[in-house]
């Protein structure tokens, strides 16, 4: 059996933990809103369209944020076409992703549905085909008190008072070849756009504050020198950058998979420095701060990937110019849902993104916002009929519930691996990961409630791990719960009939604790959460 031992100190404080760190990414993209948000015909519909047993289980789940409503879909959509009676509202092409889109979820129906579930809104608008505009009359419309065209407008269309939207993203993944309208060649033009766009909003609405996209993948040749030119135009308007990463290992390959949180770490650390160092050059006291917004970790199959590129991809590999292609009408109420994230175990796959979760609590100085990608159905998973809890549900609340106050560093002593290179397609191509730790943890202080919470991932595939916990720098606090969640019940998931299968269990029992020192068994493939209270 491998040991493992983790030590706190109170003195070890990185920063506060922002209430926006475990929030979740919508899109239009197969079900997520057409189906899932949105299905006039389902039982549970409301007035608007909206299912309301998701509505429920989303607000009960107590999602802090969502960033919305794209996504590739944004950089082509024209939310002015959007908005008022149905019947005058026009049908657009999703360029993005091949669909039609009537426009019976628009603009205000996206901040409706937020509103109803309880999630702070955060905006993504069109910097591809949008124009600047378009985004100071967005801002005027969803958050002007009234006397002008687009906030009477509003009013008019049935919302009296405004949305108050306080974060707003410039674009997305505007260095992406894949983008309609990309500015992949054009770095320092997306950088000025963007200045120019955040200043334009803020004259606006001043309360609000602006998100500039980087670079949308590390295995992009450009990255991170595109980042750098971006920042040099934007850094004195925007408040965040905006950072997207998936990690994918090959199928079967655990150890390539839980090495997510190094991959993650790397990206986050090369972000901060690019940034700290754009910071000095340009002579500005602002710190700039990092919005994770859209993430996963998964397997994948290979693609038959050619090694050696770099990144440097051909045009074929983005935009294929086909002429059989069809677009898609949706039906709402006759969808082929979303599948997994990944062809992992349930909890294996909540682990797995658990621990990159945790990578951003590491960092909770400075990533302020983090959206999973799924991070919805994490939350509320369900299907055509019904919804239940799966076992990322009992990840995220925990993190959202219990992560409060201050993030403390956890020193980790534990074994490593390392990972041997491999590759998923001609883009994702990995070098190897060297010193990848079988466990990852981390932990949150409220002082003035007296409570501190540490959270621990056992990633390890083949053994169990004799673990200690050290927090005797806290003084005086006792141990009111241990609960944990392990891989027990292999390819058997969680359903409407069964919510509870992979969830956690109460195993405060199991470990020993005297004079700020615990010590319990960490089960193999494990998501471990330890409360201790003054």
């Amino acid at each position: 059996m491998k040991k493992t031992k983790i030590t706190l100190h109170p003195s070890y404080v990185i920063g506060d933990i922002s209430p926006r760190l475990f929030g979740g990414f919508l899109e239009p993209i197969g079900s997520m809103v057409n189906g899932t948000m949105y299905n006039p015909k389902h039982p549970t519909a409301d007035e608007q369209g909206f299912r309301q047993d998701v509505i429920d289980g989303l607000k009960k789940a107590d999602v802090p944020c969502v960033r919305l409503p794209g996504g590739n879909f944004i950089s082509g959509w024209r939310w002015k076409d959007s908005i008022g009676p149905k019947s005058e509202r026009k049908q657009n092409l999703d360029l993005a992703w091949k669909q039609f889109i009537p426009n019976d979820v628009g603009h205000d129906e996206y901040l409706q549905w937020a509103e109803k579930i309880g999630a702070e809104p955060l905006y993504t608008i069109n910097l591809g085909t949008g124009s600047l505009n378009d985004a100071i009359d967005i801002v005027e419309y969803t958050n002007f008190p009234g006397e002008t065209y687009w906030s009477d407008l509003r009013k008019k269309n049935g919302h009296k008072d405004p949305y108050g939207v306080k974060v707003w993203y410039l674009g997305n993944e505007m260095d992406g070849p894949w983008q309609i309208a990309s500015w992949e060649k054009d770095p320092k033009g997306y950088g000025v756009l963007a200045h120019e766009t955040s200043k334009a909003m803020k004259f606006t609405d001043p309360s609000i504050e602006t998100v500039a996209c980087v670079s949308s993948s590390p295995f992009l040749p450009h990255y991170p020198d595109w980042d750098r030119v971006v920042l040099e135009q934007c850094y004195e308007s925007v408040d965040y950058i905006s950072l997207h990463h998936y990690h994918s290992a090959l199928v079967g390959d655990v150890g390539g998979l839980m090495a997510g949180v190094n991959a993650f770490e790397d990206y986050i650390n090369t972000e901060i420095a690019l940034s700290d160092y754009l910071k000095t050059k340009l002579r500005l006291k602002k710190t700039m701060m990092l919005s994770l917004d859209e993430y996963a970790s998964s397997w994948r199959y290979s693609l038959g990937a050619k090694y050696g590129l770099g990144g440097r991809l051909s045009p074929d590999d983005f935009y294929k110019f086909d002429p059989t292609t069809n677009f898609i009408h949706h039906d709402p109420d006759n969808m082929t849902m979303n599948g997994p994230m990944s062809y992992t175990t349930e909890v294996m796959s909540a682990v797995a993104n658990a621990s990159i979760s945790l990578t951003l609590l590491r960092h909770a100085d400075r990533v302020k916002i983090g959206c999973a990608t799924g991070g919805l159905s994490m939350y509320c998973a369900s299907n055509h009929d019904n919804v239940w809890t799966g076992a990322s549900h009992y990840t995220m609340t925990a993190l959202h519930n219990l992560a409060k106050g201050k993030s403390i560093l956890p020193v980790v002593e534990t074994d490593k691996y390392d990972v041997d290179t491999y590759a998923i397609d001609n883009m994702n191509q990995y070098a190897g990961f060297e010193d990848v730790p079988y466990v990852t943890a981390g932990a949150a202080f409220d002082e003035e409630n007296g409570a501190l919470t540490v959270f621990v991932c056992n990633s390890d595939w083949e053994d169990e791990h004799e673990f200690t916990l050290d927090v005797r720098g806290f003084g005086d606090y006792k141990l009111v719960e241990y609960t944990a969640m392990a891989d027990v019940n292999g390819d058997k998931r969680n359903s409407f009939e069964n919510p509870t299968l992979n969830s956690p269990v109460d195993v405060t029992k199991d470990a020993k604790f005297e004079n700020g020192i615990l010590t319990t068994t960490l089960k193999k493939i494990s998501w471990n959460v330890f409360r201790f209270q003054k």
